[in-house]
């Protein structure tokens, strides 16, 4: 009797033992599914911002490379125009030049002249100031060393 009490204590703890472990294995495995689904949503979330910072990239780029062909296209359409202009100021200063030339030879005669006539009275103010230093000067008390 002993050996069957013992054999169904046995029994009873063993059927306990694996019920316990049944939900021991059920709980590991719940945890492990759980973790399983974060680090999927984990994953997706990484992947949804990638994709987005991909597209916010190539959008950026889509708008630069046409930022440079408007910039292109624009200096296509005003290069030419930049050329008549340049060769309309030459035709200009080839033209006006004469005029300079002539205005030039006009002006050289008369400042010229100007300078004749200003420099003796130029001189003649820088005597006149000297004097009136050197008279100062001798109207100063002798000063001691």
């Amino acid at each position: 009797m002993k050996f069957s009490l013992v054999a169904a204590l046995v029994v009873v703890l063993a059927v306990a033992h694996g019920s316990e472990a049944v939900s021991l294995v059920k709980r590991d495995t719940q945890a492990d599914l759980d973790r399983l689904t974060q680090l999927i949503k984990d994953m997706s979330v990484s992947i949804t911002t990638a994709t987005q910072e991909m597209v916010e990239k190539i959008k950026t780029l889509e708008m630069t490379n046409t930022a440079q062909t408007y910039v292109e296209e624009g200096k296509a359409k005003i290069q030419p125009l930049m050329e008549k202009v340049q060769a309309e100021a030459a035709m200009l200063q080839e033209q006006v030049q004469p005029y300079i030339t002539n205005i030039e030879d006009h002006i050289k005669p008369l400042t010229d002249n100007f300078h004749a006539q200003v420099k003796p009275l130029t001189d003649m103010m820088e005597k006149l100031f000297q004097q009136v230093v050197d008279q100062s000067k001798v109207l100063l008390p002798p000063q001691s060393s």
